[in-house]
């Protein structure tokens, strides 16, 4: 794929959520695979798919969240992808009879990337092609910018549906939101994000930690939690 694909990909993907547009279509746009899956796995958010290119993605996602195994498990844990380049090569995995039912569907390559936020696990994308191939170098650092794009998009999208996590804001002398605000334009000057992803990392962050993001964001506003691209929630 060639250099304008992949940058017409990132950029589609920054605006997919603003568009309505699908987060599958940059990484079959910008990849040589012919199936794509975003799905949440474990904890925080719940193990389910978000998107997929087509019904087959559907399926093979399914398929490793019903297994509770596969590639984009090992790939949420261990931080790293997963290149699985043939399957129709022996190979020791931690999933065979799950490696045999997708290469029983045709699938004869598939790759899968975490979604993460800082310390916080989001989720997998899952790549998948109809001819068996590795990805060079090169690929996989672009699917691995994607991944980092489409994650914080992910997470905001679930956010949307989880109950508020601060509990009482009837007094608004004791619950001011105006260190939210403030704790939001620091992230976007510590992320280099827009506005919305910022308050989306806020409330993740403060999900993940149980706590009312009001307190999340008046440590952040401390400097006792610090976002950076490499670690997004440091506490100090």
């Amino acid at each position: 794929m060639s250099d304008d694909a992949y940058t017409d990909a990132a950029l589609a993907l920054t605006v997919a959520a603003e568009n309505g547009s699908s987060l599958c279509l940059s990484f079959l746009n910008a990849l040589p695979v012919t199936h794509a899956a975003i799905s949440t796995l474990g904890a925080p958010f719940g193990s389910e798919t978000i998107c997929a290119s087509d019904s087959q993605a559907a399926r093979l996602d399914e398929l490793q969240i019903d297994f509770g195994a596969g590639p984009c498990w090992v790939a949420l844990q261990t931080r790293t992808p997963v290149v699985d380049a043939d399957l129709n090569a022996p190979k020791e995995s931690g999933w065979p009879v799950l490696r045999d039912a997708i290469r029983d569907t045709g699938i004869r390559s598939l790759y899968a990337f975490p979604l993460v936020i800082g310390e916080l696990n989001v989720g997998a994308v899952d790549l998948y092609a109809t001819t068996p191939a590795a990805l060079n170098p090169t690929l996989i650092a672009r699917a691995s910018a994607l991944a980092d794009l489409a994650a914080t998009h992910v997470a905001r999208q679930v956010i949307r549906r989880l109950p508020p996590v601060d509990r009482d804001d009837t007094d608004p002398a004791a619950y001011s939101r105006r260190e939210i605000h403030q704790a939001t334009g620091m992230i976007i000057a510590q992320m280099r994000v827009n506005a919305a992803d910022a308050q989306a990392l806020l409330h993740a962050h403060a999900f993940t930690l149980g706590r009312p993001v009001r307190e999340v964001a008046a440590d952040v506003v401390a400097r006792r939690i610090k976002f950076t691209r490499d670690d997004t929630a440091d506490r100090d």
